[in-house]
């Protein structure tokens, strides 16, 4: 510090992260504000009018400030700095907030510190990650009426764990409930996977499937909401998109040809656990989406990067938002290993030779995925054949073109509503006939 930086200070006024004090009154609800926000410096021997009155800067003064910093609820780390008559108390951002004095908890709002009230220091909690929805207890849900047996089962089946326990200890077991006064009660993940019908308790933690016809959010061809369970909407996610994706075909010597999704399921199965696994549940305002339009698959989810995780550091570092969901879609066998999801997309996509996936985080998180531009092409095809050969069937076709048979049905359904092409006669006897 010398006078110029000072003298600067002392011109822009008290900010976000300065404060001027004449006295150490009150100095704890300042410490803990600056704590709680993303740290400061408090110059105590100035006036709020930016006089500076100057202190008594003994070691017995700074060993009271000191005692208050390690008094705060936890202790604030502080760095005292000294310059003429005033004391710098540099405050560091908490890494293990929120940060409580006797008079509270408090943040920076401006140039002010602002206690925070009972619901506001909930929202503080949760965004900090203090509170996740993932571990809180939810007592709307009932053991007898709710759960589903088979849906356990089947998850131990897919971990491979022995069922020699009853249910509610393995459920206990795997962190999902706990047993209070007789009672089972189930928290959040044990709901999201074990629920008979997930919509009984939730109507947020839904992924909706929509195709679209064209490259907006127009017209509708296909929806469909998943809420049964996670692991159900998962795999019924995966399902819809494979319904609309065309395929072609590589002959391996083998006598069953080597089915090649246009962009790789695997890929799309990574990115929609991806969402289920870092969505924010706490929003009850949005479900996660997987939309697909004529140039691009869109998965996304609310809740943009972590707390704690820099951009620069994403695919690189991991920070779970919802570790006991990740915890149990790892047993499963849906997720390998953590934080390396991200990664292994790029690398499915890459191989592929398709374009390069994007992701975008800000409060939604997204992946784009490309489509091939093939699409124009295919139905020209059909066309073609259809001219040539209007006897041919579907499953003919299929063959002959080397996609999918739902690949030729989703055309044929598109080429029909375009007036390009009509049936005549029945499905086995009838023909086709080209319009224009």
């Amino acid at each position: 510090m010398n006078k110029d930086e000072l003298q600067l200070i002392l011109e822009e006024g008290e900010g976000y992260r300065i404060e001027f004090k004449e006295s150490m009154t009150s100095i704890d609800k300042e410490l803990v504000a600056f704590a709680n926000s993303s740290g400061g410096r408090i110059f105590l021997g100035i006036t709020d009018d930016m006089e500076i009155k100057g202190i008594n800067l003994t070691n017995k003064f700074k060993s009271q400030i000191q005692d208050i910093a390690h008094n705060c609820q936890p202790p604030v780390k502080i760095i005292l700095e000294e310059f003429e008559n005033i004391l710098i108390i540099n405050v560091r951002e908490g890494e293990d907030k929120p940060y409580k004095c006797s008079s509270g908890f408090y943040i920076r709002v401006g140039p002010n510190s602002q206690k925070l009230s009972r619901d506001e220091i909930i929202e503080f909690c949760r965004t900090e990650g203090k509170i996740r929805f993932d571990e809180l207890i939810n007592l709307k849900f009932d053991y007898h009426t709710h759960f589903d047996p088979q849906k356990l089962e089947y998850f131990l089946k897919l971990a491979g764990i022995s069922k020699v326990l009853d249910a509610p200890t393995v459920l206990t077991n795997l962190g999902v409930a706990e047993r209070q006064e007789g009672k089972v009660i189930f928290n959040n993940t044990g709901i999201l996977f074990f629920s008979k019908n997930l919509q009984d308790i939730y109507f947020h933690t839904a992924i909706t499937c929509a195709l679209y016809k064209g490259t907006e959010k127009v017209e509708v061809l296909d929806r469909r909401d998943f809420n049964e369970d996670l692991i159900s909407s998962i795999d019924r996610a995966l399902n819809f998109l494979k319904q609309y994706i065309p395929l072609r075909y590589e002959m391996t010597g083998e006598p069953r040809r080597k089915e090649i999704p246009e962009i790789p399921y695997e890929a799309l199965r990574e990115a929609i656990i991806n969402a289920v696994a870092h969505r924010d549940y706490f929003e009850k305002g949005t479900n996660i989406m997987v939309e697909m339009f004529d140039d691009r698959i869109e998965i996304t989810n609310f809740g943009g990067l972590a707390k704690g995780l820099k951009p620069e550091d994403f695919g690189k570092k991991s920070v779970l938002r919802n570790p006991n969901i990740a915890n149990l879609l790892h047993r499963a066998g849906y997720i390998e290993k953590m934080g390396t999801g991200i990664n292994k997309i790029k690398k499915l996509i890459s191989k592929a030779g398709l374009p390069p996936i994007k992701f975008e985080f800000d409060t939604f998180f997204t992946a784009t995925f490309q489509r091939p531009k093939i699409r124009e092409k295919t139905r020209e095809k059909i066309l073609s054949v259809l001219k040539a050969t209007p006897y041919i069937t579907i499953n003919e076709l299929a063959e002959m073109l080397g996609i999918s048979q739902k690949g030729v049905e989703w055309q044929i359904a598109k080429l029909k509503k375009e007036g390009r092409i009509k049936r005549i006669g029945s499905d086995k006897g009838g023909s086709w006939e080209i319009l224009k």
